[in-house]
């Protein structure tokens, strides 16, 4: 039987460590670690490559279930392929052991209240976006695309193609830059 651990955050800028501390002091033999969204289930190269080389008899390690997946289904999935293959999982921080009943019925529950916690941010998020376009403080991301020199190219007679190719961006980005002065895209480039 091998442990194995898996450590995630959703940003960049967090930081893995203190789960690859526990994941180590738990036993675990061979960690892995990424840096991405635990919301969906693509995009998650290391998680995708452990469930790969996962077999019978082994144990999947997590520090908290929200690690491993913040929606029940995604949740539900990974439990049913590692049980498939023979595995157990475990959590440090929580009483989740799938080789017990009270384990399982543990882990549903964690992962009921885990995809209520993302719904509740993400309602939470909306209201305060909304909020903030009602106070007029809300705009959006800031411009990347300088729209006065795309102008400046249309002006010297440059089609969006070129205008595109020139400041090296899209040609939508052209229409969308040039949209904000009119309204919609331009007639000029029909």
């Amino acid at each position: 039987m091998t442990k194995f651990g898996y450590a995630r955050v959703s940003t960049t800028d967090q930081d893995t460590s203190i789960q690859l501390h526990a994941l180590e002091a738990a036993g675990c033999e061979d960690v892995r670690q990424e840096k991405v969204s635990g919301t969906k289930l693509e995009g998650r190269a290391e998680l995708k490559r452990l469930m790969g080389f996962l077999r019978k008899g082994d144990e999947l390690v997590v520090t908290r279930v929200d690690r491993l997946a913040r929606s029940i289904g995604d949740l539900q999935d990974i439990v049913r392929e590692l049980k498939a293959k023979g595995v157990t999982l475990k959590a440090t921080e929580q009483p989740i052991d799938t080789g017990t009943a009270a384990g399982k019925a543990f882990l549903d529950m964690l992962g009921v209240f885990a995809e209520f916690e993302t719904n509740l941010r993400k309602e939470r998020q909306l209201e305060g976006i909304s909020k903030a376009k009602a106070e007029g403080k809300y705009n959006g991301r800031p411009a990347s695309i300088d729209a006065e020199k795309v102008r400046e190219h249309q002006a010297k007679g440059l089609g969006p193609s070129e205008i595109a190719k020139a400041m090296n961006i899209s040609r939508m980005s052209v229409y969308r830059a040039l949209g904000k002065r009119g309204s919609g895209r331009p007639s000029v480039f029909g």
